[in-house]
Parts: structure tokens; sequence; C-alpha cells
């Protein structure tokens, strides 16, 4: 947003440089991003001055030159050598002092010097006005009638002062500085001086001409419209003062009206909208909503097809105007234009932003209505703007002003507690200082007492609701570079956080990964129906489609990151990078019954070899080298560890995604689904190799995540070791082998591991072996040959009597 430093100066009196407001302006909250000088003129008549002629009399060697001295302002009046014809003493005259520069209206800039012109010295320029790039005329010097003194400055007899464009970075929440008004309350409240509002006192209706009525059919979208008309106005260029405020914010001037329309908005932050009162069909405006594809040709000449969501100004006919983004092409302001009917509105944020982003259109309106703007401005503004077009376009106020708006919004009433303030900014400020710092922002005090009082918070302030957002206020406008540091930093908040930082868990995962070879992506959230429909049966719920998408390729929000990865993947593989490990964490979307979800997942991806071709492999491309399920289990089993998640269950990976894998479950409900990509799922994608792939319920994750960590002494006593081979159905897995262990013998088994997996020729069929080593220890003693005996023959009998295992001796 750009601010100019000259037209700030009109609403709060400056002392200070644009620099300086520059610094206090980003201490309030408004970062100011840069500050650019804006001339008015190339040069800005840097050394050009007023002065007045003293003696005038003829060059004794050159018929048109004449001699003149001058007061300039300076400690000596100055030689003058003036080739103009109308030069005379006791004129008031332009003068360019030695060193300055001049533009003139044509040919190429040059410098003042010291010169002698036939014989005489010449200490300056008594300047015509093509030569100071202010006109064409060169029939002679300019001779001014002023009474100003002599060595003043000519841009400011010119009223051409140089202007600062201030360009503030404005956040989303500040939609109150969104106008030079906006800005002004600050200064006011940072520097305690006064904001000089424009004065609307002469606002009167002059006749009631030009009638027209107005009906709101849409008052959640409308909560407020005001308008009136004006009569006998001339369209035109507008003034140069006003041409200048508008250039000096980046705005090229259109016309008078459009003009005063757009002025307006910038100085007070209200919008306004003008049509020519005869396009008006039947002399009605009617705010409402029409049928879903009517087609609407805006200002810019395209057709639009609309919506059935967006408020539109109507006539008795056809629609005239995109309400709060975009005008319609017939009902425009044009140079025939004699009568206008002049609209200022409160319109609901929530409206015009999705009508905004439906039709891709970003305004100077719709940045301020989708943000929210003040309630109480519609009518001042437009009292403003009715007396700024009856002085510079000329017309009549033709009708009564019409203020439709319903339901009244009230100031919103905010307790704050003064413990609370003292908290959070982390001293106690006076009290005193407080109630002027908040009624300096137009946020009234009420209800005082010795603990606190409550805020009466104006409706233009929409970023303020909550007790924090109000103590907020009074940090940003008593100065964080106030508040010292003491020598044990530490800081408070209001509302509570949960034990379990997301953020934290992320980066700590993200460390882990990368630490094992990972790479990060973010990937785009919206994808391809078809990968949907490859998986629709595993699919939670249904699509959430894209209204107006830009692609078929991107008309769904996602539900799984599979794809993501995938294409990830192959993007990669497509330029020689074959081995590639890569997580992400990300979101996923559907909807039920017309509710939306969004879920956080983390997904896994595995392809290529383990390791690089190298000298310790003879440069050979080991099979053995290819990533295996295993590599992708080790990293999830980190994973697990990390979140202290001590035992979980185990139930085959879905096979609609998967060509062999396993679903881990704690407490019966899936967290990680982890395996081999189908070989139809990769070709969606044009993915010739394998892919591991492990997918993560990140919300679950955190849940089970427990922070608490356990020490124990590492024992005195040694552990001992124990195998046992296993004959089994090749339905048994592992997982049924570990839990069984560890119900059995609770106390001295410390650890068990498969080394070694069989099945063959030598095993019936249906039949597999494993080999299992246990390890036991005892914290307390060192194990005899009887106790590991006894609980060696325990778990065999388990496993014979719950597993049927056959046990090899």
């Amino acid at each position: 947003m750009k601010i100019s430093y000259q037209w700030l100066n009109q609403l709060v009196s400056l002392t200070e440089d644009p620099e300086t407001i520059g610094k206090i302006l980003t201490g309030t909250g408004l970062e100011v991003e840069s500050i650019e000088k804006i001339e008015s003129i190339p040069g800005g008549l840097e050394g050009v001055v007023i002065g007045e002629v003293l003696t005038c009399e003829k060059h004794p060697e050159a018929d048109k030159l004449s001699l003149t001295t001058v007061d300039a302002g300076q400690a000596a009046p100055l030689n003058i050598v003036c080739g103009a014809p109308n030069v005379q003493a006791g004129q008031k005259v332009i003068v360019a002092l030695v060193g300055a520069t001049l533009h003139p209206v044509s040919g190429e800039p040059f410098t003042i010097k010291k010169a002698k012109i036939r014989g005489a010295a010449s200490e300056g320029m008594i300047c015509a006005e093509d030569e100071i790039g202010l006109g064409t005329s060169h029939a002679g010097i300019m001779v001014l009638d002023t009474d100003l003194p002599n060595g003043t400055p000519a841009v400011t007899y010119f009223g051409l002062e140089a202007d600062y464009q201030i360009e503030i970075g404005l956040t989303p929440n500040r939609a109150d500085a969104a106008s030079h008004l906006g800005v002004a309350r600050d200064l006011k409240a940072v520097l305690k001086r006064t904001v000089q509002w424009p004065s609307v006192d002469a606002f009167q209706v002059d006749n009631q001409k030009l009638p027209i009525s107005v009906s709101v059919e849409n008052p959640e979208g409308a909560p407020r419209y005001t308008g009136l008309t004006i009569d006998g106005l001339t369209v035109a260029e507008s003034p140069d003062w006003l041409k200048q405020r508008l250039r000096a914010i980046g705005l090229n001037p259109i016309n008078n009206v459009v003009d005063i329309t757009n002025y307006v908005c910038h100085e007070l932050g209200q919008p306004l909208h003008a049509f020519d009162a005869d396009q008006i069909a039947g002399g009605q405006v009617i705010v409402k909503t029409v049928a879903e594809g009517t087609p609407f040709v805006t200002l810019d000449g395209v057709e639009r097809k609309l919506s059935a969501n967006d408020l539109m100004i109507c006539n008795a006919q056809e629609p005239m105007c995109i309400a709060g983004v975009f005008g319609g092409q017939k009902s425009g302001v044009t140079a025939q234009t004699t009568r206008i009917f002049l609209e200022s509105a409160y319109f609901d944020a929530a409206w015009i932003r999705r009508t905004s982003q439906y039709h891709s259109l970003k305004t100077d309106a719709s940045f301020r209505f989708e943000r929210g703007t003040d309630l109480n401005m519609p009518v001042f503004a437009l009292k403003r703007a009715a007396l700024l077009l009856k002085e510079i376009a000329g017309g009549t106020v033709s009708s009564d002003l019409i203020d439709l708006y319903p339901n009244p919004v009230s100031d919103r009433r905010v307790p704050i507690r003064y413990r609370n303030v003292d908290r959070l900014i982390g001293i106690s400020i006076d009290r005193p200082e407080i109630t002027r710092i908040l009624e300096s922002l137009d946020i009234r005090v009420a209800d005082t007492t010795d603990d606190g009082f409550t805020a009466l918070v104006p409706p233009y302030r929409v970023d303020v609701e909550r007790e924090a957002d109000v103590i907020e206020e009074i940090l940003r406008i008593y100065g964080l570079d106030n508040v010292p540091l003491s020598d044990y930093l530490s800081a408070d908040y209001l509302s509570e956080t949960p034990e379990t930082n997301p953020d934290q868990l992320q980066g700590r995962v993200s460390q882990l990964l990368a630490a094992n070879g990972f790479y990060e992506t973010m990937t785009n959230s919206l994808t391809r129906p078809a990968y949907h429909d490859a998986v629709r049966a595993t699919l939670p719920n249904a699509d959430v489609p894209l209204l107006n998408p830009l692609s078929e390729d991107l008309s769904v929000m996602r539900q799984t990151l599979l794809f993501s990865g995938l294409e990830t993947l192959v993007y990669n593989v497509n330029r020689r990078q074959k081995d590639l490990k890569i997580f992400e964490f990300g979101k996923v979307y559907s909807r039920s019954d017309e509710r939306f979800y969004e879920r956080p997942r983390l997904g896994i991806w595995m392809t290529g070899r383990t390791q690089s071709e190298s000298w310790l492999t003879g440069g050979q491309r080991s099979a053995d080298a290819a990533v295996s399920y295993h590599d992708l289990a080790a990293v999830v089993q980190r994973m697990l560890t990390l979140f202290r998640v001590k035992s979980t269950d185990s139930q085959p990976a879905d096979p609609a995604i998967f060509q062999y894998g396993l679903t881990l479950l704690v407490n019966k409900k899936p967290l990680v689904s982890l395996g081999l990509v189908k070989a139809g799922l990769t070709k969606l994608v044009d993915l010739k190799q394998p892919v591991f792939y492990a997918d993560f319920d990140w919300q679950y994750l955190l849940k089970l995540y427990n922070g608490k960590v356990e020490f124990e002494e590492v024992s005195r006593f040694p552990e001992v070791r124990r195998d046992l081979s296993l004959v089994l159905d090749t339905g048994v897995t592992y997982a049924q082998i570990s839990r069984l262990a560890y119900l059995t013998e609770r106390k001295l088994l410390r650890d068990l591991n498969v080394f070694d997996v069989y099945e063959g020729e030598n095993l019936e069929k249906g039949k597999k072996s494993y080999s299992v080593s246990f390890i036991l220890q005892d914290p307390a003693q060192t194990l005899n040959d009887t106790v590991i005996d006894k609980t060696m023959n325990r778990l065999m009998s388990a496993f014979e009597r719950e597993l049927g295992a056959v046990i090899r001796k």
C-alpha cells in the first residue's frame, strides 16, 4: 500500500522528515518497505528561487542583452546578464542560482554556471516558463505577483513541493490502516497529535430533480448501503493538485469524477462507485444476486459468467456492477456523463472475497472490502465526495442522501484486566497512559476499576476481538523499544498451549530423516482425478473438486500423498537421478455429507539403490544394493522409537495400494502403512522402477507422543542368550511370536530377534522355520541354569499351545 507524505501531512501535522515517519510507522506494526521521492517536475526546481530585479540597463556590447542586479536572498545582489525583452527593474522573477540544473520543456537538462557574456559577468539566470519545465512559452521571463520574500524556493510559490511515496507492507489484519486516515490514526496516537478530518459541514441537498429508488434484497451481503445523485456536472480533466495526489501513490488520473472517487477511497479507506444515472433503467438501484451463468461485461471489456453467489448492483433490467469489485461497461462514467448516482456502501468481507477470487479480480475496492471496511464511514465519505464533485465538476446534489442500515452494529465490548496487560507486556504501564493510548486509537475505555476496564472497540477494527488484541494495541503504540529487557528474559501468554509441540516434533522428524539421507519435498495439494479413480475403493470419502480449475490435471484436492511423491520421483528419475529417498509433511482433503475434512499426513518414499556404485563394490551395480521393504521398515521403526511408541499390532496393508506390506496399529487404530507400491499405480505417472512407500497418520502419531523419559541404572548382572528354532504355519507372523513371548515372560525377557527364516523342500508344504534369539536378564541377580531352563520351557509351551509350533531341538 502506498501513502503520500504530503497528503498525510494534511491530516496530521508532521514536523518529522519522511525517514523518521517511516521508522515510527514500522514501530507501530505498519512496516515501511520503501520511501521514494516524488518530484512534480524533473529536478524539483532545486536551486531555483524568487528574486527581485534591482537594476536593469542595456549591455554596452549587445543590443538584445540587459545587465541586471538581482536580490535572490543571497549575501549580496547577483549580477545577471538577461536576454529577455520584458525584463525591468522592480520585477519579481524566477532565478536559477549557480549550480542549479534546469530541465526545459524541450532539449537536454543543463546546469547554471558562472560565465562572462560579451565581457560582462553573469551569476545566474532569470527564467522563462519553458526553461524550468512549467510551460511552453519563451516570449519572455516569468514576472510574478507575490509578496513572498526574496530567496523563497520557487516550488513554494508554485505549490510544487516534492512529495515522498511511503510504501507499507500492510498485513491482512490491519484493514483499518488501508488509507491515509488509517495511517494518520497511528501517528496521532504515537506523536500525541490530532487528526484534521476533512470538513463535510457544507454538505446539503440542493434539490430533488433526480430521485433514485434504492432497495437491498440481500442485506447479508450489503449490511449498509448509501447513495445520492448529482445533476449538471461536467466530466473533464482533474485539477493539478488532485492529479499530483493520485500520481504520488502510483495512480493514473482518468477524469475528475473517477479521480475523486479514487481520492476519497485512499483518503478515508471507503471505496465509492459512480454510475451514469442515465444508464440506470427504471430509476432503480437494486442490490441482489442473479442467476448462475448470467453474462456480464465489466469495465475492462471482458465478458464474465456470474456466479449465483456474486452480489450485484442492478437496475430495473440488468446488472450494472459487481458489488465491491468491478464496475460494468455500460454504466460507467464517460465524457458525455452529466448526471451520476454515487454509491458508498459496506459490503460483507466474505461475499467480496469469494467473488474476487472466483473472477480473479483484484481492485483497490476489493482489497479493502474483503478485509473489512468501516461500517460508520459510508455516509461521511459520501458527503466528502459530493462536496469535491460540486467544487471540481460542478453540479448539484439532486436527491436525498439514502442510507439503508437496518441493523446498526455497536462497539465491541472487550473486558481487560490490568494484571494481564502487565503480564503480557512485561512491565507495568501507567494506567492513565493506557487510557490515553486506547482512546487515541478510537477505543473507548469504560467501567474502569482498580482491576481493569472494558474496552469499547469500534467496528472498523476488525482485528481487535480479544483481550490479547487490545493489549497488543497498547504495546505497539507504547513502543516495543520502550520495554526494557530483564536479566532473566521470559515470555508469557494468555492462551493454553498443548504439551506436545507439533512444529518442534516435525522439526525433529525432519532432522532424523535428513540424517538418514532423505530430502524433504513440498508439493501441490491439487492433483488429477485419474489418480483418485485408480484407488477409489480405498479412499474414505468423496473428492473435493475445484469450482474453477485451471486445468483437468489440477482439478481436485488430493486425498493421499502417494501420487504427489510419485510425481516427484519420476521428475527426478527422468533427469537421471534414480536413487531417491524423500519425505513430505502434507495435508489431504475429502468431503462427506457436505462437510469438508483436512488431515495432516507424513509420506516417505524410497526407490533405486541404498548406495551408489563405489570402489568397494568394484563399480558393480549389485542387485543386493536395491532398496527393500526392510530398509523402509527400519526407517519407520526409528520414527516409532523417536515417538516412544513401544508396541504395535499389524495387519496386511491395503492391497489397493500395496503389492505387499503391513499396516501397524496402536489400540486397534491404523498408525502407518508401509510396503511396495503396486506397479499399476507407479505406471500412472510413468515410473518404471519399484517404489517403497510409508504413509503416517501424523495427527495420531503426535497424539501418541510421550515426552516423558525414564532412566534406569545399567544392570551389573550379565544377560543370557538362548536360541529356538520354531516350525510354524506360514500364516503365523513374527509379530505374533513377539507379542506372545512378552506376554508369557514379563520379568526376564529383555529382547528377541529373528536371525533366520527358512522355507523349502526340507519342510512340509505350508510350513516355515523361524530361528529366534531370546535375551534374558535379571536386574537383581545372576541367572542360573535352573531359572533359564524354566523360562525357556515356559516360552516353548506357550508357542506350542498358542501357535502350534514344533520346536526343533
